[in-house]
């Protein structure tokens, strides 16, 4: 990792910078009381939760790869169960509803340099060309349309349920489709791809914070998304 360009590590920090800005300014947004401080409460959980994530990987906790159960799912299981549990209970889920759907969507911009830094990645041999826009990872185009559909079909002017719904739910597979492979890309016992070169750079600090944060929040946004959008009497703002 040390022989890796420093502008790899830069243009990655800044999406998960910027990740975390869409987070904070959606929930502001949510909030009915500007004294409230739901902001900075789930501000302070979430840089606990990338600081903890941090300090495992500078410490190598994520680099034995032979141990069951595989590492990773330490990284994959908390974000989604405290999503699931978001959505789940009445008071939270009332309150991320509120989040406008147009900068959940707008969220989905940072899917393009991820991607682009995935290809850095894959070209340094620390993962497979197979998790890139070269193989079977599309997710850029999830990135490259959202700021349409969030002008054209979620925005205040000009609204498309449908549309919208559609979009959410084919950019949702194609996250999926990603992640599985990856997943099954890395040195686990349970590898099935990129046999030839594993799928190692997010094991290592600051890339785990890809499946640790960045790949939670575009789920959750996604499925806060579609549950507005699949409400008929929701406002699409």
């Amino acid at each position: 990792m040390s022989e890796l360009p420093s502008y790899v590590s830069g243009v990655f920090l800044a999406t998960v910078a910027t990740t975390f800005g869409f987070l904070y300014y959606g929930i502001k947004l949510a909030q009915k009381n500007k004294t409230s401080n739901h902001a900075v409460v789930v501000s302070t959980f979430l840089m606990t939760w990338l600081f903890i994530i941090a300090l495992l990987a500078l410490y190598d906790f994520f680099l034995v790869f032979d141990a069951m159960p595989p590492r990773l799912i330490f990284v994959l299981s908390p974000p989604i169960i405290t999503i699931l549990a978001v959505l789940s209970i009445k008071r939270s889920r009332n309150f991320v509803l509120r989040i406008p759907i147009t900068t959940l969507t707008y969220l989905h911009i940072v899917r393009v340099p991820i991607e682009i830094v995935l290809w850095w990645l894959a070209g340094s041999q620390l993962l497979p060309y197979l998790l890139t826009f070269e193989g079977i990872n599309y997710d850029i185009l999830s990135g490259i349309t959202a700021p349409f559909v969030a002008i054209f079909m979620v925005g205040l002017r000009s609204k498309s349920r449908i549309g919208a719904i559609l979009w959410n739910l084919i950019t949702l597979g194609l996250l999926i489709n990603i992640v599985s492979h990856a997943i099954l890309a890395a040195p686990t016992p349970f590898q099935v791809f990129g046999m030839d070169q594993p799928n190692v750079a997010v094991f290592y600090f600051p890339f785990i914070w890809l499946p640790s944060f960045v790949v939670p929040a575009v789920l959750f946004s996604h499925l806060v998304s579609l549950i507005k959008l699949l409400d008929k009497d929701s406002d699409l703002i």
